[in-house]
């Protein structure tokens, strides 16, 4: 009969553990958390400071019923709940809800769920460590005074059913400014001048880039000013003024930590922030191996520090050294850029024992499951390896007063190329080892290209992820609930990669901005996370940060709540009539922005999409040109006659022509409007007229 109950949050872990463990050991699972603030009510007793109550979450008495019978047959009871502040507050309410006897009751923590950790683990049990908890309970207390208090004045303002929250708000807001970034952006011209130049007697040609004069560097701004240049280029003799030789060295990247395997994941294999941390999940709790059985095959997946340990930094070193030798081996250690929002609590996201070589595991893993493995397995291996050497030559091209220069480079040594390769190292031009100064080249080609200006590029998730690492808002295990919350809200839209605000989205960003600076200040928030951290390490008491926090929170949120609240909302109708009953349609604001309803629901469920007049026909065909939605809800102006008109912009459009191409022109910008024209390579820009 079993002595000991462990206890772990998924059936996964336990079945894993299980299989560490002999039969003295029983390993059941809470299914993540058992108590939690109820979801009716906000759950905190702010006159009571900050008081929180926990209710048993529905659905997990029958659960908590069996784990209370396992309790009373154990003479010991392990809670082996994740290693972080989240799984250390688990714990903690599993000894609530269980009414375990301290004298009797330990914590485990393993970073990484193999035999030798888990038994480790048992050997140095401990206690609760209340500094995590509070830390967490600190967090869940604002996050839920934040959205339990500012979501129904924006169920006042637009619609029921619409939350706001602390970093959620964050994420929303660099999105929304991202997007009046690009409305505002204005392209501006530039130009640029390749050379193709041949060396005779070793029929070496090279490719330049025009630099200049030999005394500076030159910015072409107009086709006038380049073809000036070309004039004269035509006529210049060019020779080889200068060649350099030098040498570069390419070091390789840290372990993953959660924020970069994120983003990773989303640039080589597609992944989604959520998608990364399932699948890694997964790869953590356990898979069964052929031939091996049941393992976790990395490391802990929430962390922000690139630390690893000695055993595994030896075990390594000494994988490279047998597989590729010992000129491989980087002998420096990994170098920590320590940052004050960094908790350092885990290792790096790595593979629990580098001899499971993906290639093995395949067999034993889904598509996706062996892909993001070998992923993290290689750059953890490449981590550990020495650097790529490349010989590097440039080469100075001058003509007349004007000067092209040349680089390239030749791979010397590979380094940790060899397990982690990329198509752009691959892409090494030379040649001009072999050029000498003062040798005459013949021009082949010399021609100007013209260019304009591209706006910021919208945030992908990892482009996001990794902005809101970089200014410390949030922590390794938000990122991925944040991006999901603001695109299941329907703030925020996915096309092609890309994240685009929606209607509702502005909306929601608008009154936050207006009303609550702090809460979408990311500074502001990135001070609250780095007092959350003092939480944990034990410098700060948890109430404090709530108590600090508060009152200047309150009052803001009083302001908010008599201007909000004088606002009522009506339903605007519309001459559009029912077709189903004939009454007068109304406005109504759904998760996209705003559409047609019958005000006869739920007699009559009649909507359809409501289409605004620009007040603009279209260039195509004449017709009235209206503002759509995609079926993602990213608005676009398109002709009343579609599909058999195919005409539509992103852009509000002109009933005006370009006198210099002949495209429509567009109105550009949301504070400094201007009119561009819509054909971006034209580069066309109306004057503004400045009213006196």
């Amino acid at each position: 009969m079993a002595k000991y109950l462990v206890i772990v949050e998924s059936p996964a872990k336990a079945k894993t553990i299980k299989k560490f463990l002999g039969s003295s050991y029983k390993v059941e699972a809470s299914n993540g958390h058992v108590r939690d603030l109820p979801k009716s009510q906000i759950g905190v007793d702010i006159e009571n400071d900050f008081e929180p109550k926990y209710i048993t979450i529905r659905g997990k008495g029958e659960l908590l019923n069996k784990l209370r019978k396992e309790v009373k047959k154990a003479d010991k009871v392990f809670l082996a709940t994740d290693p972080d502040r989240e799984g250390e507050a688990i714990s903690w309410h599993l000894c609530s809800a269980l009414n375990l006897d301290e004298k009797n009751t330990s914590r485990i923590t393993f970073n990484e769920i193999t035999k030798n950790a888990v038994k480790k683990s048992i050997k140095e049990a401990r206690s609760i460590d209340m500094d995590l908890v509070d830390a967490q309970q600190a967090r869940r207390i604002l996050d839920r005074i934040v959205g339990y208090q500012i979501s129904p004045l924006l169920w006042k303002k637009v619609r029921k059913g619409l939350s706001a929250g602390r970093v959620q708000s964050i994420a929303l807001r660099l999105i929304c400014d991202r997007e009046e970034e690009i409305q505002n952006f204005i392209p501006e011209e530039y130009w640029t001048i390749e050379g193709q130049f041949l060396e005779k007697k070793a029929k070496i040609q090279i490719d330049g880039k025009f630099y200049g004069t030999q005394k500076e560097k030159i910015q072409i701004t107009s086709q006038e000013q380049a073809d000036n240049i070309l004039k004269e280029l035509k006529e210049a003799q060019f020779y080889i003024s200068e060649i350099k030789k030098g040498e570069r060295v390419k070091n390789p990247l840290p372990p993953f930590i959660t924020s970069t395997l994120q983003q990773e994941a989303s640039k080589q294999l597609g992944f989604s922030p959520q998608k990364t941390m399932r699948i890694a999940q997964q790869l953590y709790e356990g898979v069964d191996l052929e031939g091996v059985g049941t393992v976790g095959l990395i490391t802990y997946i929430r962390t922000d520090s690139i630390r690893i340990s000695e055993e595994a930094d030896n075990q390594v070193k000494t994988y490279i050294s047998e597989n590729f030798g010992e000129t491989y081996v980087n002998k420096e250690s990994i170098q920590q850029k320590k940052k004050g929002k960094m908790q350092d609590a885990h290792e790096a996201i790595r593979p629990t024992n580098v001899e499971y070589q993906p290639e093995n595991t395949k067999p034993s893993l889904s598509r996706d499951q062996y892909r993001l493995y070998d992923l993290i397995w290689k750059r953890f291996v490449a981590s550990r390896m020495s650097p790529a050497k490349y010989q590097t030559y440039s080469a100075k091209i001058d003509g007349g007063q004007y000067r092209f220069t040349a680089t390239g480079s030749t791979l010397l040594f590979e380094g940790f190329l060899a397990v982690e390769n990329t198509k752009e190292d691959k892409q090494i031009p030379h040649d001009l080892e072999k050029l000498k100064e003062n040798q005459e080249v013949e021009s082949i080609s010399i021609k100007g290209n013209q260019h304009f200006t591209q706006p910021p590029a919208r945030y992908t998730e990892a482009a996001l992820v990794k902005i809101l690492e970089e200014n410390g808002v949030g922590r390794p295990s938000t990122y991925a609930p944040t991006i999901t919350t603001i695109l299941q809200r329907g703030y925020v839209v996915k096309e092609q990669r890309n994240l685009y605000p929606t209607e509702l989205g502005e909306i929601v960003n608008d009154i936050m901005t207006s009303y609550f600076k702090d809460i979408v200040d990311v500074d502001f928030t990135a001070q609250l996370e780095e007092r959350l951290d003092q939480v944990e390490e034990g410098d700060v008491h948890w109430k404090t940060v709530l108590r600090d926090f508060y009152p200047s929170f309150y009052t803001t949120l009083e302001t908010a709540e008599n201007e909000i609240g004088k606002i009522e909302i009506k339903d605007e109708e519309t001459d559009v009539l029912c077709e189903k009953c004939g009454r007068n349609m109304v406005i109504k604001y759904g998760r996209y922005g705003k559409f047609l309803a019958c005000p006869g629901f739920p007699e009559c469920r009649n909507a359809k999409p409501l289409y605004e007049e620009t007040g603009v026909l279209c260039p195509t065909c004449g017709g009235k040109v209206l503002i759509k939605k995609t079926k993602k809800g990213r608005k676009y102006y398109g002709c009343e006659h579609n599909p058999e008109c195919n005409f539509m912009s992103w852009n509000l459009p002109t009933d005006k022509k370009c006198p210099k191409c002949g495209d429509i022109l567009v109105e550009k910008g949301t504070k400094n409007k201007k009119i561009v024209c819509n054909n971006a390579e034209c580069g066309y820009i109306e004057p503004v007229v400045v009213e006196k």
